[in-house]
């Protein structure tokens, strides 16, 4: 009988017929990993791919949607609470299916399931956005895009491409936002940016405002009247009622103003001359005009501003006026007694509010600057460092993220 020696044992472990059936095996378990590191590492970045797609989907139909809640704010609202929320959700829808969404070539929104509106204020005191969902006015609303199990036909799960052969088919991918339009109490520029903001140097007084408002509210009034309409479609301003109540902007006739003074303001430099009036009623205030305020320009009844007044309305700014009928625009409102005359007088303001112009009339008498409220929506609106609710808001920033 043959003896097997340990060393015969060893040379035969050593042969380089049993390397190579070693190697075999070897690389066979490493095709088998570099394939699940290559599915895992495709499926992933299709994954991440998509769920940016989704999110952009989100972002631009939250947006869209959010431009479409000015029409319901302010004291004399254009559309109804019910109306805006039609527009915005078919924005949402709408702006949405632009987008891709994986291997879809177009993100889907259900209206109902994926749109929802509320209103949302800021709180100063926990320096937080404090949301209640349908509350109206709206001046928020989250838009979600889904691929998900369940969603539909048209946002089921994202289908993979190499996870089926381990057992996964599919992926669940989604993404939400929620933009506002936030209430605002004034005004900034960021410095260098060009930026102008639309307000006019012409001040009410807040006790005739507030009762311009309060007879909007309860859609009657015999002091104000309702003779000229605005078309929100076409911003065309024409003779005849629209169910908001007008004032005469030259000026109430019940306020006592400076003798030689007709409620214009110096919004910039003391002693603006007609030129200055000109521009900023056809193009707005810029980073100059707001230099003379401290790069800003804001006013609360805590914290009023102090602004030199003007020579007063005259035939000579009667054309830029017409120029922005039917417009937005902000206008400070003053209160008290303004004190001095003409260009010494002082006006005490505590607010700024939104109104449109529907009438221009200067020359013979009476003369005519007639103006109805109007939500004012501009990037320029300081809307931090104090909690200014939706009902009590007249101005209000451009539509923003605030997932």
């Amino acid at each position: 009988m043959k003896t097997i020696q340990l060393s015969d044992r060893l040379n035969s472990v050593r042969s380089p017929r049993f390397r190579r059936g070693s190697v075999l095996v070897l690389a066979a378990s490493m095709l088998v990993a570099i394939f699940a590191f290559t599915s895992f590492t495709v499926d992933v970045g299709f994954i991440m791919v998509t769920k940016s797609e989704l999110q952009t989907a989100a972002d631009a139909g939250s947006l869209a949607a959010a431009i479409e809640l000015s029409q319901g704010l302010g004291p004399a609202p254009q559309k109804t609470s019910a109306e805006v929320d039609l527009l915005s959700r078919a924005a949402a829808v709408s702006v949405a299916a632009r987008n891709p969404s994986g291997d879809l070539s177009s993100a889907y929104v259900d209206s109902n399931r994926d749109v929802r509106l509320g209103q949302v204020n800021w709180d100063e005191n926990t320096n937080s956005w404090v949301k209640n969902w349908g509350v109206a006015p709206y001046n928020m609303v989250e838009v979600s895009v889904l691929r998900e199990e369940g969603a539909g036909t048209n946002s089921g799960p994202l289908p993979l491409f190499f996870a089926p052969i381990i057992g996964h088919e599919t992926a669940n991918v989604s993404a939400s936002t929620t933009s506002a339009i936030v209430p605002g109490w004034g005004f900034r520029i960021a410095g260098g940016s060009g930026q102008t903001i639309g307000a006019l140097p012409i001040t009410l007084d807040v006790a005739t405002w507030n009762r311009l408002v309060a007879d909007n509210k309860a859609h009657h009034s015999t002091e104000f009247s309702d003779n000229y309409s605005y078309d929100p479609v076409t911003g065309a301003v024409t003779s005849g009622p629209d169910g908001i109540f007008e004032e005469n902007f030259y000026p109430h006739g019940n306020v006592s103003l400076p003798p030689g003074n007709r409620g214009t303001v110096d919004l910039g430099a003391p002693g603006n001359s007609t030129a200055d009036i000109k521009r900023q009623i056809l193009y707005g205030l810029n980073e100059n005009d707001l230099s003379y305020f401290g790069g800003e320009l804001c006013a609360s009844f805590e914290s009023p501003l102090t602004i030199n007044g003007d020579t007063g309305l005259s035939a000579g700014i009667k054309a830029e006026l017409e120029a922005i009928k039917g417009q937005p625009r902000a206008i400070p409102l003053f209160s008290g007694v303004p004190t001095g005359n003409g260009n010494n007088a002082m006006y005490t303001v505590p607010q700024f509010v939104g109104v449109r112009i529907m009438h221009v009339k200067l020359t013979g008498n009476p003369k005519q600057v007639i103006i109805q409220p109007a939500p004012f929506v501009d990037s320029s609106v300081v809307y931090d460092g104090r909690t200014t609710t939706v009902e009590e808001a007249f101005i209000f920033s451009k539509p923003r993220s605030i997932r």
